[in-house]
Formats: C-alpha cells, sequence, structure tokens
C-alpha cells in the first residue's frame, strides 16, 4: 500500500510516545510505503485537490530517524490511504483541509478517518449523541442556565468545546467560588459555548484513554491519572498515564459506539471515561498506542494497520 500522513513536522516527533510515529513503523514493517504532507501542502488546482508529498525513510536511528525524499506535487487519488493525524488546535484552517479532503474523496481518494465525520463530531460536543453513557451534561453559552446546573449538582465541571490537552477546564464546588468570574471567561460574557458536567470523582482513578479501532475495542486502555492538587490528568498538565485491561463497563461502552462510528467513517477513535461515564471523543489524532504497547506488550499499531489494510477498498463504499 501507499499511505500518506498529514502529519505536523516530523522534527517535532517524541519517537517514544508518538502514535504517528508507531503506525508508520508498523506500516513500514510490512512493506508499505510512508509519506507526509501537511495541510498547507494541498491544493485544488486544475479541478483536482493535490498535495506536495514526500516519501519517507526510516531509519531505525532514534537520534536521526527519518530521511526525506524531494516533495512532488500528486493528486490524493494516487495513494491506497490517507491518513489525518493533525493534532489539534481544530481551528478553521483545520475545518478548510477537511473540505479539501472531501474534495479528494468525492474524486475516489480513501481518507482515514473520513474528513466529514472529523467535521461533525465535535470531540466534546459529540458524546451527547450518546446520552446513555454520559453524567449530566449542560451545553451553553447562558450564564442563569449554568448556576442552575451547579444548584442541582453542586461540583461541577466546566470547559471550553474546542480546548486540547486539559486547556480550559475549571472545576466549580458547593461554595459557587468564582462561578461569575468563570462563567465569564469560558463563555466571554455569553458570545461562546461552553460544557459544563457533573464532577465525577473516580478521576482519581484516571481519566482512561479507550481506543476503538475498526469497529473493535482495544482490550486496554490508559488511564491518565491527575497528579498533586490538580483535576486533569492529561498527560501535557502532567497527568501520569498508567495502562490496564478495560473494565466491564468500558467494553459495553466501547462494543456500543464503534461499529456506530466505523459506519459513519471513523477508523479510529479514542473514547475519553472517567468511572462508568464517557467524558470525549477524540477523532482527529488519537493518541496512546506507544504507552499502551510498552506496559503491557500489546500492539496497538498492529491492530491499526490491520484495520487499515481490511478497509482501505471499500472504504468509500
Amino acid at each position: 500500500m501507499k499511505l500518506a500522513f498529514i502529519a505536523d513536522p516530523l522534527d517535532g516527533f517524541k519517537i517514544y510516545k508518538d502514535t504517528t510515529y508507531a503506525m508508520m513503523v508498523e506500516a513500514d514493517r510490512r512493506g508499505h510505503e510512508v509519506h507526509v504532507f501537511q495541510h498547507r501542502d494541498m491544493a485544488f488546482e486544475a479541478g483536482k485537490v493535490v498535495a506536495n508529498v514526500a516519501r519517507v525513510t526510516l531509519t531505525g536511528d532514534p537520534d536521526d530517524w527519518y530521511r526525506l525524499d524531494t516533495p512532488v506535487a500528486q493528486e490524493l487519488t494516487a495513494f491506497d490511504g490517507v491518513l489525518e493525524r493533525t493534532d489539534p488546535p481544530f481551528n478553521m484552517e483545520y475545518i478548510y483541509a477537511t473540505y479539501l479532503l472531501e474534495l479528494a474523496q468525492n474524486q475516489g481518494a480513501r481518507i482515514f478517518n473520513k474528513p466529514e465525520a472529523i467535521r461533525s463530531f465535535n470531540e466534546k460536543l459529540a458524546i451527547a449523541q450518546f446520552p446513555q453513557f454520559i453524567a449530566p451534561t449542560l451545553v451553553t453559552a447562558d450564564a442563569a442556565r449554568v448556576r442552575v446546573f451547579h444548584q442541582q449538582h453542586r461540583d461541577i465541571i466546566l470547559k471550553p468545546l474546542d480546548g486540547m490537552g486539559g486547556a480550559g477546564i475549571f472545576r466549580v464546588k458547593d461554595d459557587a467560588m468564582n462561578l461569575g468570574s468563570i462563567i465569564e471567561t469560558l463563555t466571554q460574557n455569553g458570545r461562546q459555548t461552553i460544557m459544563v458536567q457533573r464532577y465525577i470523582p473516580e478521576i482519581t482513578q484516571g481519566d482512561k484513554r479507550i481506543l476503538l479501532i475498526g469497529g473493535e475495542v482495544v482490550p486496554y486502555c490508559l488511564a491518565r491519572i491527575p497528579q498533586g492538587t490538580e483535576i486533569r490528568g492529561n498527560l501535557a498538565v502532567g497527568g501520569v498515564g498508567v495502562a490496564r485491561e478495560i473494565t466491564a463497563r468500558d467494553r459495553e461502552i466501547g462494543e456500543a459506539l464503534a461499529p456506530v462510528l466505523l459506519k459513519r467513517g471513523l477508523l479510529l477513535v479514542g473514547l475519553d471515561a472517567i468511572g462508568d461515564y464517557m467524558t470525549e471523543l477524540n477523532v482527529t489524532s488519537p493518541t496512546c498506542f506507544q504507552e499502551i504497547k510498552q506496559q503491557t506488550g500489546f500492539d496497538v499499531a498492529v491492530m491499526f494497520v490491520d484495520a487499515l489494510e481490511k478497509q482501505g477498498g471499500n472504504w468509500n463504499t
């Protein structure tokens, strides 16, 4: 297979933990061609979606791990698979990229995850499509509604809909300390919609990343455990990742969602859960492959490339 990864610059990869790197290594091990480009390398030109794409050679040297050929302008239909692996923020440039990728898909390119699915699944708000699996949740820009929600639940989490890595997350306990200021800040005085959820005390046991691949559930998750006085388990803010077998409840949620999400164009999903509740659905560039393999021996990249090979020829049908 000839594969093209849409990814951030390779010189910024931390290869000991980077999931895209793990995907590339497994694809290369199987003899597949690995290529890369960035959103900015794409163009709609002469009726076709093209990109300046560079072939990657993996050296096996952790200090100097790749070689890039000179980029060549190619139609995206020339590849057996185009993998969207660009990290958030999910801003307007990201959305424009999904429009171009959708045009390429209509021309026959096979894009993983499908661009319209990435666009449709806001990583915070998408959980509202599966209310049976979530904690009490409010989505609003209305300060009065947030205050009523707090009065009902007394201990709440507030967060922006476009945040990543735990940025902008606040907890307000029973005393409502600084609730007004937090609402004003996050909603920009009523101009920005936010998400508010009942606090789930099981966060002390970890914010679990459960991976769904090709309509199936990976049997291990990575629990991101908050440290010290922190309420956020995100690795980006110092959480410690501990791999463990998924619980019966994790499997129940994962098995209910995985085939549905696959049919909607999502080959890979990072389902986040705290305790018995789903909290997010990550669809842009889900991670944690390497941490799970390093701690359990289960090679998630193998499962992913298996699914990619299985879906490749049938993805647009």
